[in-house]
């Protein structure tokens, strides 16, 4: 244990001394008056009070006493009032004499090396708890019964008198533990460098010293000039106990330069020779036969391992091993001077050793392979023994040959070189300072982060030890390719490997250029939290990383969970018009993210945004840029589940006027993402609020017209989409109300030009879904529509099906033109040479493209038969052999028909299609075909009609479409089978395979459908003619 010194020479034997000499000069002094001694003291009070704050050992404890000395000042500001002349004032002298010694003892304290009073930190609390005793002793010397002093002050006084005496001092917890840690040090006397760093370092932490090598050396200097001044040699016991806290001490890296330490070991080992010697006899235990650790003495005066005595007197025995002799006693002393033999001896081979591996390693090759390995294996064992094995490994200068074999084939060498260079930078500055002057180290051992797991692994662990050292932590980051491969390790299966490689991303952190480095290899972690506190500058630049760098889905939720928002949107309010470009250039960034884009809109950021958007301050850039934020926010309100719990883009539907009325008065790049924007929206879960706003607003459909025909491409094609998406549904009797010839043309323009594939499709679109009329029709004939339509139509089927959009909405304009009441529009569509198209469709086109074209063709044979022409009658009498040969008539129309004069499905081939058609998975096209179909059996044609489907094969499809979910169908199916069935030869030949799904109609049907299938039952004679179902 620290010994504590029984006076005041570890702290001023000589002012302890004065102090006492002082104080019988006070008390023979019968000239100073009491009231002076009052004043005086008083003073002095105030001076403890302030030296008690400048202190840094045992500061608590002297805060302590300075709170009771600043009790005491107002009673002798009260005595000092008083008539104190003829009562005994032995309570002043002594009062004012321990409060000397109090000021003497901060004074010496604020003096002394502090290393120097922490180790007597002991003797001083123990001072001040005598100082404090004595105070109080003399303050219960005054006789209150002889002054006029009241009650109260009478009764503070007591308490605190009571306080002080019973007052005790207690060394600071962390100052104890140093004490402990040294004393540890002390009785183990192998401790090893580590142990003297961690000691050193945490002596520092406690007395405020800097831990930087120079100020540690300065202070350990300090230490040694300051026990040599107070000439402890007196006490020959604290003497050795200070030399032993100062060899301690000096284990440490920072009392001595790598150069020194160099000089001290290359003497001592260059003196030693070059051979190990072998041990000397009595450093076998004669028990064991193998040299001894731990040597004991025992009463007989011979030495063994204590293991091995341990043992021996355990089993029994209490006779000495060698003679057989009893024991006087059990007592087993340590033999510390052959213990230090020993350890001389191994140390002194060890040396040798050392060196001797050095040699086997400088000539590597691949003859010698193995022999390295062992070798290193070798250094290993040597490391992991003792740590001042480490340091002479450091000394002998091997590590540059170390990192040397980083650079070769073997990979084991390597494994085993990386492995050494982490045990010999462990807690070694010095160690980390020769590695860092080592060419090509971080370059080496980088490289080996991207090979096997177990090199990566011990790649980057030495990397995480040698980021501890200042000059190699600048250059770690700066290797090509290092940040990326350590945040792809971090992501590993290997949780160790993860966590060191996480640790030294931490490290090496501390450069702005390193965490942007990071951020490009997608670990947004520090740069995140810069970019929530860091300094304007550092946000700035975090932010521009964010808004240049090409982010992946998976970077963009990283950051989402990482809390960018929190960070980046705060930012659009910033003053700097710079900044807020910047943070909303990356928030745009994130938000392409629908994940990121909800969180938006859920946080209200939506007003936020509009806001800038309106502001006439903001910069055209940061319009540009919030404007696309909110077409992000639009496009993530499209995948949203409809039968959750729906995010509006908007608060009231006055601020969907609001945001469309701004389009037509802002600039072009806005325009295009705002009108994206409402596109999105049409196509989200709340499209038909949205769609219904801006149909009742006329200004919004003169807006949008007006844009179809702006000069900006892309402008223009996002309105003619989102024109193309307001018609959908059917719902487009405000839009068809409004739209003038103007409008059409406008639309058969972008049509014609066809300078943009999505754009001509989505003005197809419009014309597509705009309701029949006879109005319509002209309105397009008039723009001279058709021949700009079927041109496309022609371009979408030469260009195979990835055009299908074009074809779908192509064929979709063209049922304008062939309305039944307009047979002028319908020739034209013939010349064309349209139909052949459509039937061809009707094969190799979409399900919505098969519904038009078989929409259309039904419209054309709806008219087939009033253009059929009659078959000219053959020649009579004399001239019947020189007529010409008769045509031959259609087989349903009975005339003479052809595509391009009557339209007619028999002669375009269109009706085998159409069959297959009926069997189509989509109802909709089964009801378009069925329609075209029927077509050829209405009115006189029936026979005609119902022979050419039945040779099609087209009469058992009809049947089956009975079983359609369909009422419409089924109903469309029931009126075309009750007349067919009229036909004796059809009802014979297919009512049989009609009556299963007719009698299910009659019990699962609507009223409708019930009572037509009852009818047909009827006409089968299934049911009697009276049924109840008629």
């Amino acid at each position: 244990m620290i010994m504590a010194t029984t006076d005041l020479r570890c702290i001023s034997s000589q002012s302890y001394v004065q102090c006492l000499s002082a104080m019988e000069a006070i008390t023979s002094t019968s000239s100073m008056a009491a009231a002076e001694f009052i004043t005086q003291t008083i003073e002095l009070l105030g001076e403890a009070a302030v030296e008690a704050k400048n202190l840094f050992v045992e500061k608590e404890s002297f805060l302590e006493l300075a709170s009771y000395l600043d009790r005491i000042v107002p009673l002798l500001k009260e005595l000092k009032k008083r008539d104190i002349s003829n009562i005994e004032s032995s309570f002043v002298e002594i009062l004012n004499q321990q409060v000397k010694v109090a000021n003497q003892l901060m004074t010496d304290c604020s003096k002394k090396n502090r290393v120097y009073l922490l180790i007597n930190c002991r003797t001083i609390t123990k001072r001040l708890q005598d100082i404090t005793r004595e105070i109080s002793r003399a303050l219960s010397l005054i006789p209150f019964s002889q002054l006029d002093i009241s009650a109260s002050m009478v009764q503070e006084l007591s308490q605190l008198c009571e306080s002080m005496q019973s007052v005790e001092f207690k060394t600071a917890m962390a100052d104890e533990m140093i004490l402990e840690k040294i004393e540890t040090g002390i009785h183990e006397r192998n401790v090893d460098r580590s142990y003297a760093n961690n000691l050193l370092v945490s002596i520092a932490q406690a007395l405020g010293i800097p831990t930087e090598r120079s100020a540690l050396k300065k202070e350990v200097e300090d230490f040694k000039s300051e026990i040599q001044n107070a000439q402890l040699q007196k006490d020959h016991a604290e003497a050795i106990q200070m030399d032993q806290i100062i060899s301690l001490l000096e284990k440490a890296d920072a009392t001595h330069s790598s150069e020194e330490k160099e000089r001290s070991y290359l003497t001592k080992r260059t003196s030693l020779g070059s051979q190990p010697l072998e041990p000397l006899q009595s450093f076998y235990c004669p028990i064991t036969r193998e040299v001894m650790v731990d040597p004991v003495e025992t009463s007989s005066g011979h030495t063994f391992e204590r293991s091995a005595i341990e043992k021996w007197l355990a089993d029994g025995s209490n006779l000495c091993p060698l003679t057989m002799i009893p024991l006087e006693n059990l007592v087993l002393r340590p033999n510390r001077t052959l213990r230090q033999s020993i350890e001389e001896w191994k140390d002194r081979n060890t040396m040798i050793t050392i060196a001797s591996i050095k040699a086997k390693l400088s000539r590597p090759s691949s003859e010698n392979e193995e022999e390295v390995l062992c070798s290193l294996e070798q250094l290993q064992n040597l490391c992991e023994q003792r740590d001042i094995h480490r340091e002479w490994i450091v000394l002998e200068n091997c590590i540059p040959i170390l990192v040397e074999l980083l650079g070769g084939r073997n990979r084991d060498i390597r494994t085993r070189a990386l492995v050494m260079l982490c045990l010999l930078a462990k807690d070694s500055n010095d160690a980390k300072d020769r590695i860092a002057k080592v060419d090509g180290v971080i370059k080496s051992t980088v490289r080996s982060l991207g090979r096997r797991v177990a090199e990566g692994k011990w790649a980057v662990e030495l990397l995480l030890e040698l980021s501890r050292n200042e000059i190699l932590q600048k250059s770690i980051g700066m290797v090509q390719g290092c940040i990326l491969l350590l945040v792809t390790m971090s992501n590993s299966d290997d949780t160790q490997a993860a966590t060191l490689a996480r640790e030294l991303l931490n490290n090496l952190s501390f450069s702005d250029q390193n965490v942007i480095q990071m951020a490009k290899a997608n670990y947004f972690t520090h740069l995140l939290q810069r970019l929530s506190s860091g300094s304007e500058d550092v946000k700035m630049s975090m932010v521009t990383t964010l808004a240049e760098m090409e982010l992946t889905d998976h970077s963009k939720s990283s950051l989402l969970e990482g809390g960018a928002l929190d960070s980046l949107l705060p930012l659009l309010s910033n003053g700097n018009p710079r900044m807020k470009e910047t943070a909303a250039k990356a928030l745009c960034n994130v938000s392409s993210l629908p994940k990121s884009s909800m969180q938006m809109i859920k946080r209200g950021s939506v007003s936020l945004l509009v806001n800038i958007l309106y502001n006439h301050t903001s910069s055209h850039c940061l319009q540009d840029e919030v404007a696309a934020i909110i077409m992000n926010l639009a496009i993530s309100t499209m995948s949203q589940d409809s039968n959750g719990t729906l995010v509006s883009l908007f608060e009231s539907d006055g601020d969907i006027d609001s945001l469309f009325s701004f389009i037509g008065c802002t600039r072009p790049s806005v325009q295009e993402s705002l009108l994206h924007s409402f596109y999105a929206m049409c196509h989200s879960p709340l499209a038909a609020t949205v769609k219904a706003k801006l149909r009742q607003n006329s200004d919004s459909e003169q807006l949008l017209v007006a844009l179809c025909k702006d000069e900006h491409q892309k402008v223009r094609a996002n309105a003619v989409k989102l024109f193309c998406c307001l018609t959908e549904d059917g719902n487009d009797k405000e839009i068809i109300d409004r739209m003038g010839q103007q409008s059409i043309e406008t639309l058969i323009k972008i049509i014609r030009s066809f300078s943009d594939e999505e754009e001509t499709a989505s003005a197809l679109g419009v014309i597509s879904n705009l309701t029949q009329s006879p109005q319509l029709t002209e309105s397009l004939l008039r723009a001279d529509g058709l021949p700009s339509i079927s041109a496309r139509l022609h371009d979408g089927m030469h260009n195979g099906p990835q055009k299908k959009r074009l074809i779908e909405n192509s064929v979709g304009s063209l049922c304008h033109f062939t309305i039944p009441t307009n047979q002028q529009s319908q020739k034209k569509v013939a010349e064309a040479g349209v139909i052949p198209l459509l039937v061809q469709l009707l094969e190799l086109g979409t399900s919505v493209t098969k519904r038009k074209a078989s929409i259309s063709l039904a419209q054309l044979s709806e008219t087939s038969f009033q253009l059929s022409r009659p078959i000219p009658k053959p020649l009579g009498g004399l001239f019947r052999c020189f007529s010409p040969q008769s045509e031959s008539g259609c087989p349903v129309h009975q005339g003479i028909c052809t595509i391009e004069s009557s339209f007619c499905l028999v002669e375009a081939n269109a009706v085998s299609p159409l069959v297959t058609l009926l069997g189509d998975p989509d109802q909709d096209v089964c009801e378009a075909s069925l329609d075209a179909l029927l077509t050829l059996i209405e009115a006189e044609r029936l026979p005609y009609g119902s022979k050419v489907l039945s040779e099609a094969n087209g009469i058992h499809p009809i049947i089956k479409l009975l079983n359609s979910t369909s009422s419409s169908l089924q109903e469309k199916v029931l009126n075309a089978l009750e007349r067919i069935f009229r036909l004796v030869d059809f009802k014979q030949k297919y009512g049989p395979s009609a009556q299963s799904p007719l009698v299910e109609l009659t019990q699962r049907g609507n009223n409708k459908t019930k009572s037509l299938a009852a009818r047909i039952l009827a006409q089968l004679n299934v049911l009697h003619d009276q049924s109840s179902y008629f």
